[in-house]
């Protein structure tokens, strides 16, 4: 069973940083196009960035040159570097499996993890 496990949220203040990680278990011999989303309270979920396998990298306008997201696939992991937080960056986050590729096959399920809390005090 594949399973997002999210890591690395907080509380910080205005300007500082945190990095997001997202652990993928129960999937093996893949590769991974994911993303991060996040939702503040009243507001819908909106896109943050994604990452395909061939490193290829998005992010949305409010986030660009602020958040840098990275894999290591050795560890089956998705981090989200957060610098210069902002009180609007306050949310909770959720990493996500947009599509896999396993033994060079593409399998197009998709996976959420639990989020993890953000909150940027000003």
């Amino acid at each position: 069973q594949v399973k997002l496990v999210e890591s690395g949220g907080g509380s910080v203040q205005a300007g500082g940083s945190l990095r997001l990680s997202c652990a993928v278990s129960g999937s093996t011999n893949c590769n991974y196009d994911m993303s991060y989303y996040r939702e503040a309270p009243g507001k819908e979920r909106e896109f943050v960035s994604l990452i395909r396998t061939d490193n290829a990298t998005n992010y949305a306008g409010s986030v660009k040159g602020r958040f840098t997201i990275s894999q290591d696939n050795a560890k089956n992991t998705v981090y989200l570097q957060m610098n210069s937080l902002k009180s609007e960056d306050t949310a909770m986050y959720y990493c996500k499996i947009d599509r896999r590729r396993c033994r060079g096959l593409w399998d197009l399920s998709t996976y959420w993890g639990q989020g993890t809390q953000v909150t940027v005090s000003s």
